[in-house]
């Protein structure tokens, strides 16, 4: 196409003139400025086969388009009008030279006939400001490669074109086209109208058919580039037939080949991003092969084609709904498109050019009459204003007010900057361009109403390009299937439930199964492909949208149990409490020098902060008192076992030991051995305790429980389980030793074996060591906690009652066992059984 502007602006063509003008052709008309049109009068294929000779095609032996008249007659309309008006351009006439194209096959020759100047020569210059070619601006064409073909040629001449039907996005290019312009929206509008008539609908599943020429992949791009979420079953391309009048056996074994993939698409909506002229064969291999319940959604191009609507049984194929251009009342047009004006014969005997003859469209469109009126002025308009355009460029150009106009040459460029500024009103629109030279024209949803032949196309929404969304009117729309208004349901996959993520089953994102989201996590609408997990303190059920907040469980106050363990700690600081007292008051008396002396007030001491913490394992954790947990008790009693261990010793020591080994037993009374042992004990205890914190740090934090999602546990330390391994170890080894003393001591005095209490306390310690791991390997959350100070209580309840008790009932009710002489008689006797 750019060749062939090439070569214009170097060819100069003799064009000859026959006949004289008549004042009312439909063709021509003589004025102070001339404006060219271009019209589809007759019609074919895209083939060209008069390029087989070199002769201009003659358009008549087309078939007659009689829309096209129409489209001329409006243009007519429009230069008459404004001749008659006193207000746009008074004292200016305007005329006008109209040439039948034949869709696109003639677009060169009239191109050549408007360049040409009065002489019928195109001048060849090297500055184009003074040329004067026939017409001052060009109307039309309507098909896009039409339009881009003029484009070409009159950007070089920069002479103002105004389009009327042209959607294409080529001639968006403002710097290949400068003067060419649209009173129509582009394809980027008609695929946005198309994509909002699928959302409104919920139809993403689709089949799309493009025809094999520009318009169809220009068309198919733009709807590639914008369909965000829709999905195509099936995408073939609708071959171009190279007459409207054959088909050859080729092309007709692709057409059904296309038909027959359609009906076994399981998508029910079919686009065609075609122009009219290649479906006809379609449509009817269509109904021939029995096609039935599809929605079809028409392009522009041939959304209101009355061709294509009088096609036989064609409303047997489905719902028909299109994207059409805003329909318009023109008054007084309707009468102006079938009537003859004085002087006009509507005959052909006045043509000045090749295919300025149309001697059955007068008749054609009286006949035509009825369904016309029914279309109503959709692109008739477009060519209305476009005239209108021109006519107030120029009343600007010309300075003209009410009472006239100053009349002088006016070249072509001069037009095209007053093009851009137009903004006018007109039958209640406003008028004016866009950046990228078409005008904010509306579009609208049309639907094939085969019951209605005096409405055959009826709107059921708009689409504004300037407000970008679709406007439905109160109108049902009458589906195929029963009942007639339900909406089809055109689906890959349904939708999934509320909880439901989407497994894809293709490489298409409309194609999925539906599964349920697990027990806690939850889909989230951003990402329906995969279910998220719920956080720490919220759970979900299965198939769950959201999450909701976990019922927080701890040890509270009002518990049942709660109240046990504070009464027993209580009890047992209260006893422990006497204990010290009563020690205290008999601190001299040898039942308390047998019972360790000094080192029992360390372990009452120890008892006592024991009892004391006992209340921090209740109510909501925090990190003090998870630090408690951790840290007292296990500290107080290593401090209470380790005690309990060097007595053992000592004891064993004195009655069994000293004689054998007298050099070690000085020693170890000399340096107090009993207190570095304890010494010793107690600082690995605190480096292991401080390593324990260190590697599981006391913090509260929330465990879900297995058994009900809906509750979390609220407890010191995750690992709370090694925590207390690594605090236990060495206590543990401390009882095993204690134990293995008092064992030793069975058959020392009475008054010194403590192998009964000792055992009652390693007893006490064992079971509820073994009981707290148990349950910990077992179940979690609050009964761990219960059982951990249930543990803390009967260890220091063990100790305080097993080991102190039976000192504090000699102490109260055997005070004659409490001496120094009774405790002397029993030395003796276990020296004499030795002996």
């Amino acid at each position: 196409m750019r060749s062939t502007g090439l070569i214009v602006t170097c060819v100069s063509v003799l064009l000859t003139m026959a006949g004289a003008e008549t004042q009312y052709s439909d063709f021509h008309l003589a004025g102070d400025y001339l404006l060219g049109g271009l019209f589809s009068l007759h019609t074919d294929t895209m083939s060209s086969p008069h390029l087989s000779h070199s002769a201009v095609p003659t358009c008549q032996a087309y078939k007659l388009k009689i829309a096209s008249y129409s489209y001329l007659r409006a243009m007519r309309f429009a230069v008459e009008q404004i001749n008659n008006s006193s207000t746009l351009l008074p004292g200016v006439s305007l005329g006008y030279e109209m040439v039948d194209v034949c869709y696109f096959t003639n677009s060169i020759h009239p191109i050549l006939y408007f360049l040409a100047n009065k002489h019928s020569v195109v001048q060849l210059h090297n500055n184009y400001t003074h040329y004067q070619p026939r017409v001052l601006a060009v109307i039309g064409p309507d098909s896009s490669q039409a339009a881009v073909i003029v484009a070409h040629v009159l950007s070089l001449f920069l002479i103002p074109q105004i389009s009327y039907r042209a959607t294409t996005n080529e001639l968006n290019d403002r710097e290949r086209f400068p003067t060419a312009f649209r009173a129509i929206s582009n394809m980027e509008q008609q695929i946005v109208a198309m994509l909002f008539l699928l959302k409104e609908f919920q139809w993403n599943w689709i089949n799309i058919l493009y025809s094999d020429d520009d318009y169809g992949r220009q068309n198919l791009k733009l709807l590639w580039a914008r369909a965000i979420g829709i999905c195509v079953a099936l995408q073939d391309v609708i071959p171009v037939p190279r007459s409207s009048q054959l088909l050859s056996l080729e092309l007709q074994g692709k057409i059904k080949a296309i038909v027959s993939k359609v009906v076994h698409s399981t998508a029910k909506v079919v686009i065609v991003l075609s122009l009219e002229l290649t479906l006809p064969f379609f449509f009817q291999e269509a109904v021939r092969q029995n096609v039935t319940d599809l929605v079809w959604i028409a392009a522009e191009a041939w959304a209101i084609e009355p061709t294509l609507y009088n096609i036989t049984d064609l409303w047997r194929v489905g719902t028909i709904l299109g994207v059409a251009a805003k329909e318009f009342s023109i008054p007084g047009f309707d009468d102006f498109r079938v009537s003859l004006a004085e002087g006009d014969n509507g005959q052909a005997s006045d043509q000045t050019t090749c295919n300025q003859a149309c001697d059955q469209c007068l008749g054609a469109a009286r006949d035509a009459d009825h369904s016309m009126r029914a279309q109503g002025e959709r692109i008739d308009f477009n060519v209305y204003s476009s005239v209108y355009i021109v006519a107030h460029a120029l009343h600007r150009l010309l300075g003209c007010n009410t009472t006239g106009c100053h009349k002088r040459m006016v070249y072509p460029w001069q037009v095209v900057p007053e093009v851009k500024r137009v903004d006018f009103s007109l039958l209640d629109k406003r008028i004016n361009f866009r950046d990228r030279g078409d005008t904010p024209n509306s579009f609208e949803i049309i639907q094939w109403k085969w019951d209605q032949p005096n409405n055959p196309f009826q709107k059921i929404a708009s689409y504004s390009t300037k407000n970008k969304k679709l406007l439905c009117y109160e109108i049902v729309i009458v589906f195929f299937q029963f009942p007639f208004t339900q909406v089809p349901i055109s689906v890959c996959s349904q939708q999934c439930e509320y909880g439901q993520w989407r497994k894809p089953v293709s490489v298409s994102s409309c194609c999925f199964e539906c599964i349920d989201c697990e027990a806690g996590t939850f889909l989230n609408n951003d990402d329906l492909y995969n279910c998220q997990p719920c956080p720490a303190d919220q759970w979900s059920s299965a198939g769950s949208e959201e999450c909701y907040p976990r019922l927080v469980k701890y040890l509270e106050w009002q518990e049942g149990t709660t109240v046990v363990l504070l009464l027993f700690s209580v009890l047992g600081l209260i006893a422990t409490l006497v204990i010290s007292v009563t020690f205290a008051i008999h601190s001299h008396t040898p039942v308390v020098k047998s019972a360790g002396g000094r080192m029992c007030f360390l372990m009452l001491v120890s008892l006592i902060i024991g009892f004391v913490n006992v209340p921090m394992y209740v109510g909501i954790p925090t990190e003090f008192k998870c630090m408690c947990r951790q840290t007292v008790f296990s500290l107080c009693f290593t401090v209470c076992i380790s005690c309990m261990t060097v007595r053992s010793f000592q004891i064993i020591s004195i009655f069994k030991m000293a004689a054998r080994l007298p050099k070690a037993y000085s020693y170890w009374m000399k340096y107090n051995g009993q207190y570095i042992f304890i010494t010793v004990i107690l600082a690995l205890k605190v480096a292991i305790i401080v390593t324990n914190v260190i590697i599981h740090p006391p913090a509260p934090v929330l465990v879900a429980l297995e058994d009900d999602p809906s509750i979390v546990a609220l407890q010191c330390n995750k690992s709370y389980k090694l925590a207390l391994l690594m605090n236990s170890s060495l206590d543990t080894f401390l009882s095993i030793l204690c134990f293995y003393f008092s064992y030793m001591g069975k058959e020392l005095p009475k008054n010194y074996n403590e192998a009964k209490y000792i055992t009652l306390c390693m007893a006490c310690f064992s079971v509820s060591g073994i009981a707290i791991f148990l349950v910990m390997s077992m179940y979690r959350g609050v009964l761990v906690t219960i059982c951990d100070a249930m543990g803390v209580v009967i260890n220091l309840l063990g100790i305080s009652t097993g080991y102190f008790g039976p000192k504090c009932y000699l102490i109260f009710f055997h005070p004659e066992r409490n001496t120094a002489a009774y405790f002397q008689t029993a030395i003796q006797s276990y020296t004499m059984r030795q002996d």
